[in-house]
Order: C-alpha cells, then structure tokens, then sequence
C-alpha cells in the first residue's frame, strides 16, 4: 500500500481521542507517534524524521501555531494538518500563516482525514520526483534527451521539441505507467493553475500523442479529472 511506512507525528493532548486517532491511522498502514503536547511534540520531532505532522491547535505548554513554526524552522517541507475545534475565520488564517497544509474542525469523519493525508502525501511525493535530475528516457522504441529536447524513435533521426513540449514528456517519462497529476504540469511548466493554461497543456498533450503514435506500445492515456498517464506496454504482452 502506498502509505505503508509513512511516518506521522501526532501531537494532541486529548488522551482519548489522540489514541483512537493513533489506533485508527496505524490500522492503515501509517507508523504514529503520538505526542501530549507542543513540547513534547517538538522533542520527538527533533529525534526523528517525519513524512506529515497532525497538530491539535489548542494546547497546554506550547499551542499547535508555536509548534508549527518551530518545526518550520526545522523542516521547510514537512506537511502539516492542523486539527481544532475553533471554526473561526482567524483561527484558520492564523494557521495556513503558521504553515499549514490543511485544516480540519473537530469533530471530523476519520476518513476524510484520511483521504487529505494520502492526498498531500502523493502529491510531495509527485513534486520531489519531478524535481529529480534525470534527463534521459527509454520511452518504448523513443530515446528522450531532455537536456538537447531530442525525441528520437529507434535509428532514425531525432526530432528537436519545443521547451514546453520537452517538459511535459520528461515529467510524463518520470511517471511512466503512473499518474501525473495535471496540477503539477500547470504549476511546474506553465506556473500557473488555471483555465488558460489547462487548456494550453492538452494541445502540447495531442502533439505529443502524434510524436508517439508510431509505436503501438505506448500511449498517452487522460485520466478524466487528475491528470494523465503514459503508459508503455511491454513487447511481450
């Protein structure tokens, strides 16, 4: 399972609820330290390496928004959700200022916390693969040098891409047979999430489709509201 061996760091001072929430989140799959409160929580985060942090907001010692900016200090990137009981509207900007990643008001369906954790979860991790220094690709019978922008199918001569062409194949290469999200072209390609550029993406997506209709092996598939995959079948099959 994909979440298998995220490490989370759960600080909430509720006894209670922060082992049924511990207990909840370890059944699938994620390894949880649990936490009393803010100073405690920053000592168990020092220790150790965590994938997303879960704060409650209100509590004694050290409130989630101190803790939040002292692991910040710490650790730009780590995820963080914060968990509270305040639904107001400067309580929840106070948070994404502290470095949230999301927000959640007690009491919450367990599931959708779920759902938000997988959800950051893929995504750091689709912007860390993205970042990776790889620039050349075995793509079925195609050999991509996205550092020259050559497209090259089998002995014949390389085709030049253009800039954004050359981008969106790498990153699809990168997911190759997996999802990429189209969130992440937008932002990483065009900087920008928005209408204009959605549609900008799919008309350097049917270019890239026709470069690659010569080989029956791989294939540009959409997947209808996430994104797209290139998928490169084997030979064989």
């Amino acid at each position: 399972m994909e979440t298998a061996q995220k490490k989370i760091l759960l600080v909430e001072d509720d006894p209670n609820f922060g082992i049924v929430l511990k207990d909840y989140l370890s059944m699938n799959d994620f390894d949880v330290t649990l936490a009393k409160n803010g100073m405690e929580g920053f000592e168990k985060f020092k220790k150790d390496n965590f994938d997303i942090c879960i704060l409650d907001v209100m509590m004694p010692y050290k409130d989630g928004f101190t803790l939040a900016k002292e692991i910040r200090e710490k650790n730009e990137n780590v995820p963080i959700i914060f968990l509270t009981a305040k639904t107001m509207k400067e309580d929840v900007l106070k948070g994404y200022k502290a470095g949230a990643d999301d927000y959640l008001n007690k009491p919450f369906d367990s599931e959708v916390l779920l759902m938000k954790l997988k959800a950051i979860l893929q995504r750091k991790a689709s912007n860390t693969l993205a970042d990776s220094k790889q620039f050349e690709f075995q793509v079925g019978n195609f050999h991509l040098n996205s550092k020259l922008r050559f497209l090259k199918y089998k002995e014949e001569e390389p085709i030049k891409l253009s800039p954004k062409e050359n981008e969106l194949l790498r990153l699809l290469a990168l997911h190759e047979n997996d999802l990429m999200p189209r969130e992440l072209a937008l932002t990483k390609i065009w900087r920008d999430d928005n209408y204009f550029t959605s549609r900008s993406m799919d008309v350097y997506i049917a270019k890239l489709r026709k470069y690659l209709k010569r080989d029956d092996s791989v294939e540009i598939l959409n997947i209808h509201g996430e994104g797209f995959r290139l998928v490169v079948k084997n030979p064989s099959s």
